[in-house]
């Protein structure tokens, strides 16, 4: 084979950082309280919550090889596959991620439950509630919005969660905040976070 060069294993890391089995964990313990509070914002359920979250970071895992450094950032990368892992597909996946009784406290807890989950799954109630006001726009606009307004990633971020462009994503917000200013008893945040 004339001009190919032969690389063992052990010489050269892959080009793709997030398929060393290292930095997938590093990716991990950098990401996993973000991607927590992200369910946490959408569900009160504390078992939903840590399976969820375990269910985005295995996703990530098996499609570790489509992250591109080179196309935006991790963030918004793992945010595209949380929100793929969310979209309800089905009226069980729907059910599973109803919430409990109004009380993140409900129920007993296991061992793989955080004994801080409650709380942090309390300190999101605003943002459910945001969200649940969020509930009657149109799905590309809500979702722009929630990953700009309530998970505060970067429109370039929210961009690349939704694969949009960021000039889509800009003209996309404009407008869905210009509608909401004339919506009354619209929280000012939701008009003018992440500009």
């Amino acid at each position: 084979m004339k001009g190919a060069q032969l690389v063992r294993p052990d010489q050269e890391e892959p080009a793709d950082p997030l398929t060393r089995t290292q930095a997938f964990e590093d990716f991990y313990l950098r990401h996993f309280d973000m991607m927590t509070r992200f369910v946490a914002r959408r569900i009160a359920n504390p078992h939903t919550v840590a399976d969820l979250t375990a269910e985005i970071f295995l996703a990530a895992l098996h499609s570790r090889r489509t992250y591109r450094p080179g196309r935006g950032s991790e963030t918004g990368w793992l945010y595209g596959v949380a929100r793929n892992v969310l979209l309800p597909n089905d009226a069980a996946a729907s059910a599973r991620r109803a919430p409990s009784n109004g009380s993140s406290r409900a129920g007993c807890w296991t061992a793989t439950i955080s004994p801080t989950l409650p709380t942090r799954i309390d300190a999101e109630e605003p943002a459910r509630r945001a969200l649940s006001a969020m509930a009657d726009l149109p799905e590309g606009e809500r979702a722009l919005l929630e990953l700009v307004v309530i998970d505060q990633l970067t429109v370039a971020e929210a961009a690349q969660a939704l694969n949009l462009w960021v000039g889509t994503a800009r003209v996309r917000l404009h407008r869905t905040r210009r509608t909401l200013r004339k919506v009354p008893g619209v929280a000012a945040a939701l008009v003018t976070e992440g500009l």
